[in-house]
């Protein structure tokens, strides 16, 4: 009996089988396994063999990452320091959030002194150009490849020495080796590995452009995320002049760094004073609290605001904070306090467009919630933080100091915090150690 010539795999999670099947028993994905020819999927990698061998950890030499900057201090940082040769970074973002723009400016400031590959597969050189142009820059060493096949990219790769190269984007890219079309599985797993493989022999820092799905991850199978050796997300409204990027995967760094832009005339540029960007101190109105995040090692002071309206038919929204977690606290303030918010619409915004996941604004939440239903504000100089837990008591959080520290920058007097501490910066210090005695406070 002759063997199939033809598997079947998942465009969605990379889930092979010998026959069609409409949905995907790993990924639930309905109508995504598309035929791929057995004969064609073969690997682009060519095999070769080592003389390496086995050596105890004593014996393994360290050697120092050098990093080199990016020429944009928010880049820098979420980088872990800067770019390392070697390297292969993967950003993800929204369509029009300022992927393309924010490597293409870094770029353009690096070919002033290095020479870069700038690999476009969803745009010609003359609509690079013209962005570059708007830009304001335009650089002799910032070389175009208008390509989508990957043995293009590979050879000029090895033909002109590079030490920065951009791909925009990995959906769009494909190798003739493999059967299938442009942005699926198996073309996205293959050239991610090869340029893994280009990248770690000719030392070249390559960044890689990925589209996200709905759910808001990259595209194409989870290895991708695993292969790279950093993984960024691009973040924002493309309405608004704020971006955030955030560090998700990093191997020459702290993960969990933000790095903060905002697009202007000039493209994306490193935002100055960033925790202005979301607060405003103005005069005290009621409904709006004060908390302090940590953003990787970086403090960020946030304004929380609330919205509390008698309803006949109760909502509850939450813009930048869980609402799982909103509706846990509204049945504690319930549950402690006695507030009838069962027949009251509530609803929280984060300033600035800040996604906090962080607890320590659970004080802020609180505090805002009551102060928005009583119509009282709260003193514009005074900032809550705090984790409360599901017994109403409030909880101690990591880094108070650094958290302390960036107020007192920022002229604020008053920090509520769990519990007192040594070094409070010129502050006034008030504890509280249980939700109810927040009401002091409003």
């Amino acid at each position: 009996m002759a063997k199939k010539q033809t598997i079947f795999e998942c465009q969605h999670c990379g889930t092979q089988n010998t026959k069609w099947i409409g949905k995907c028993p790993n990924c639930n994905s309905w109508d995504s396994f598309i035929e791929i020819k057995l004969k064609n999927l073969v690997s682009i990698n060519p095999k070769y063999t080592t003389n390496n061998k086995a050596l105890a950890l004593n014996e393994v030499e360290v050697s120092k990452i050098e990093y080199f900057s990016s020429k944009e201090i928010e880049f820098d940082i979420v980088l872990g320091g800067g770019i390392v040769l070697g390297g292969l970074y993967l950003i993800g973002g929204s369509p029009g959030v300022g992927k393309s723009t924010l490597l293409l400016k870094t770029s353009l400031n690096l070919a002033k002194e290095k020479s870069i590959l700038y690999v476009s597969g969803e745009e010609n050189p003359t609509q690079i150009r013209l962005r570059a142009e708007r830009l304001g820059k335009i650089e002799n060493n910032l070389f175009l490849l208008n390509s989508i096949e990957l043995e293009d990219i590979e050879e000029s790769l090895k033909t002109q020495k590079y030490q920065i190269c951009v791909i925009d984007s990995i959906q769009t890219m494909f190798s003739n080796a493999i059967s299938s079309a442009p942005g699926s599985v198996s073309q996205v797993r293959e050239c991610t590995f090869l340029l893994l493989r280009l990248a770690k022999e000719l030392q070249i820092s390559i960044f890689i452009i990925g589209h996200i799905t709905k759910e808001g991850s990259i595209a194409g199978p989870r290895i991708l995320e695993h292969m790279v050796d950093c993984v960024l997300y691009f973040e924002g409204d493309p309405s608004k002049e704020l971006r955030i990027l955030r560090s998700f995967k990093n191997r020459f760094g702290a993960t969990n760094e933000v790095g903060i832009f905002e697009m202007g005339q000039n493209g994306l540029i490193s935002a100055k004073n960033t925790s202005k960007m979301f607060f405003n101190q103005r005069d005290s109105m009621a409904g709006s609290a004060i908390s302090v995040v940590l953003e990787g090692s970086r403090p960020i002071i946030l304004e929380v605001q609330a919205l509390v309206s008698e309803s006949n038919f109760p909502k509850r929204s939450a813009t930048g904070f869980e609402i799982n977690r909103l509706n846990m606290l509204l049945a504690l303030l319930e549950r402690k306090l006695d507030f009838p918010f069962a027949r009251y619409d509530v609803f929280i915004n984060i300033v600035g467009g800040m996604k906090v996941n962080e607890t320590a604004v659970d004080l802020a939440i609180i505090a805002a919630i009551i102060s928005s239903y009583r119509n009282r504000p709260l003193n514009n100089k005074s900032a809550f933080i705090g984790e409360v837990s599901l017994i109403g008591d409030i909880r101690e959080i990591s880094n108070i100091d650094l958290r302390l520290k960036e107020l007192a920058s920022y002229g604020f007097n008053n920090a509520i915090i769990p519990k007192k501490t040594k070094n409070n910066y010129g502050l006034k210090i008030f504890e509280v150690s249980d939700v109810t005695k927040i009401l002091q406070w409003m």
